[in-house]
C-alpha cells in the first residue's frame, strides 16, 4: 500500500481526486470505457469535489457505482447517499455518466436489490473504487467483525453502534434512534475485486482507524486492515488522520 500524507484535507483531497482521475484516464484509453465506485460520507467532500475538476475525462463513457445506502431511508432523504452523490456529484458533471447504479435501500426486497445490482456488477470489472475508512475500522459499510470471505457484491449489514453513532456525529441525523439498524452494502471481495483503490481518509477522529488499518494486525475486526493484500491501493491521509502512525511514510 502507498500511504501519501497531506498538511490538510483540500490539498489531501486534490490529490486523491488527480490520482483516481488518472486511472479513469488510463481505463478510457486502453478500453474506451470505465467504470468506478464512489463512497460517500463527510471525508469524500473534497476529494468529489476535486475529482469534478478534472479534465479529459469523457464521463459519458464512465458508469458509477456506489458503495452502500441505509435500509428504509426515502429516496429524498437528507441523510441518503443516492441523494448525496446526485446533488455533490453526478448532477454537477458536465455530461451525463454511461450509467449511474444506486443502491436502492428503500426497495421492499433488501435481499432483492442486493442480487438485482450485484448481477450489475458482475457485468463491468471495476477500474477505480474510491473509498474511506470508517472511525470503526470499516470499508463501505463492512462493520466488524467484516465477512472477508463471501463473494457475493452487495449485502444486507446491521450497523454497529460506533458506526451508527459516526452518522450522527457527522450530523447527517438528529439524534442516535434516527440512524438506521440496517444497510445495504458492497461487501468486501468486491471492493478488493477494483483493479486500483483510492483510499481518502482525513480528519483526527479517523486516526485510530488509520493506525490499526496500516500497522495493526490484518483481521476482520479492522476491515480495512484487508487493504493491504491488494496490490493498487493508495491511502491518502491528512497531518490529523496519520498522528498515530509510528512508520515513516511519504
Amino acid at each position: 500500500m502507498k500511504v501519501r500524507i497531506f498538511d490538510e484535507k483540500v490539498s489531501l483531497g486534490n490529490a486523491a481526486a488527480a490520482a483516481g482521475a488518472e486511472k479513469i484516464r488510463a481505463a478510457l484509453r486502453e478500453r474506451g470505457t470505465a467504470n468506478i465506485i464512489l463512497a460517500t460520507g463527510a471525508s469524500q467532500f473534497e476529494m468529489l469535489s476535486a475529482l469534478l475538476r478534472e479534465t479529459g475525462i469523457n464521463w459519458n463513457k464512465v458508469r458509477i457505482f456506489h458503495l452502500d445506502e441505509y435500509i428504509g431511508l426515502p429516496i429524498d432523504h437528507p441523510a441518503g447517499f443516492r441523494k448525496y452523490l446526485w446533488k455533490r456529484f453526478v448532477s454537477q458533471l458536465p455530461v451525463p455518466p454511461a450509467a449511474f447504479y444506486p443502491v436502492d435501500g428503500s426497495a421492499d426486497d433488501p435481499a432483492a436489490a442486493c442480487a438485482e445490482l450485484g448481477a450489475v456488477i458482475s457485468r463491468y470489472p471495476i477500474d477505480v473504487a474510491f473509498i474511506g475508512i470508517g472511525e470503526n475500522g470499516h470499508i463501505a459499510f463492512n462493520d466488524p467483525p467484516a465477512d472477508f470471505e463471501t463473494e457475493t457484491p452487495y449485502l444486507v449489514i446491521a450497523l454497529d453502534e460506533k458506526c451508527r453513532r459516526q452518522q450522527l456525529g457527522e450530523g447527517w441525523f438528529p439524534k442516535l434512534e434516527d440512524v438506521p439498524e440496517r444497510a445495504i452494502s458492497m461487501s468486501v471481495r468486491q471492493i478488493l475485486k477494483s483493479r486500483a483503490i483510492i483510499n481518502t481518509v482525513p480528519d483526527l477522529r479517523k486516526a485510530e482507524a488509520v493506525r490499526d488499518a496500516l500497522e495493526g494486525e490484518l483481521t476482520n475486526r479492522c476491515p480495512a486492515s484487508i487493504l493491504r493484500t491488494h496490490a493498487d491501493v493508495t491511502t491518502f491521509l491528512d497531518r490529523d488522520s496519520a498522528s498515530l502512525l509510528e512508520k515513516k511514510y511519504e
